[in-house]
């Protein structure tokens, strides 16, 4: 259990108070069967700097060490001829004026190569970390954040979105894309499709042609099948409450992605973080 402690949020002007209020719990044909209560962790004051840097420590995380072999650009017989030719004093190939191993030839050194020893991870406090990841998911629960990101919400009934446990037995694509458009999230899938493009730059050549926008999140209690059935819509991705990660909750560095909870995953939530308002 995360344990989060947060100033008195009666100080802070546009946050809403400590009181836990009622969503509407909805079944697969997007009508609501039953009530229950948000945990404290979505009355977390929102901390878009906190956000900011666990987003950036994240995603260094995942960078992989890239250096250059010393002797690259160095494997020549090329010398100097000296003074007095009339040349300048560039490593030349024997018997021909091509120049060799210096920075400034074809086929010479890297004047400053990249090298494994540099630090890529921004590092961050457990504390620190735990307290933006509180926040992110706090930004779910707010209509204004998620319209920010350009997420498309005039049909989405409540936010966060919090459906019945039966949608994790979906096996089929085009069974989940029915769920969708009962519970108003289909537009914005469909805002992502259309998003769709081809990167610019070389990305292009290595695996990563086309950029997709973000669309919908999906916090499951058991993410098996529903994974299979959701992950050749654009933009969706699916997670349990296990894999809580910035990368998912905030990309971009940006809270308030649009999320769809199950009610064992809301709950498996509420006990992972226990919130002290004072």
């Amino acid at each position: 259990m995360y344990e989060v402690v947060t100033v008195s949020v009666d100080s802070i002007p546009g946050v809403e108070k400590p009181e836990r209020k009622m969503v509407n719990i909805y079944d697969l044909e997007g009508k609501p069967i039953g009530r229950v209560k948000l945990p404290e962790v979505f009355y977390i004051p929102v901390r878009k700097d906190l956000v900011k840097r666990a987003y950036l420590s994240a995603f260094t995380a995942k960078l992989q060490p890239q250096g250059r072999d010393p002797m690259a650009g160095k494997r020549t017989t090329a010398e100097s001829l000296g003074v007095g030719y009339g040349l300048a004093r560039i490593p030349r190939e024997k018997g021909r004026r091509r120049g060799r191993f210096v920075t400034s030839t074809v086929g010479g050194r890297s004047a400053h190569a990249p090298t494994v020893e540099k630090k890529l991870h921004e590092e961050i406090n457990k504390k620190e970390r735990i307290l933006a990841l509180a926040s992110a998911i706090a930004a779910t629960a707010i209509r204004k954040l998620i319209a920010e990101r350009g997420h498309k919400v005039d049909k989405v009934p409540q936010v966060p979105v919090v459906v019945d446990d039966n949608i994790a037995n979906i096996e089929k694509t085009n069974e989940i894309k029915k769920v969708l458009k009962k519970l108003g999230l289909w537009d914005d899938i469909r805002r992502s499709q259309v998003g769709t493009r081809i990167r610019a730059g070389k990305g292009k050549m290595r695996g990563r042609r086309y950029y997709t926008p973000k669309s919908i999140l999906i916090i499951t209690h058991e993410a098996e099948k529903l994974y299979k059935a959701a992950r050749n819509l654009p933009g969706v991705d699916v997670i349990t409450p296990d894999n809580l990660n910035m990368l998912y909750l905030a990309p971009g560095m940006k809270p308030g992605r649009l999320t769809l909870y199950t009610k064992s995953a809301l709950k498996a939530i509420g006990g992972k973080f226990k919130v002290t308002f004072i």
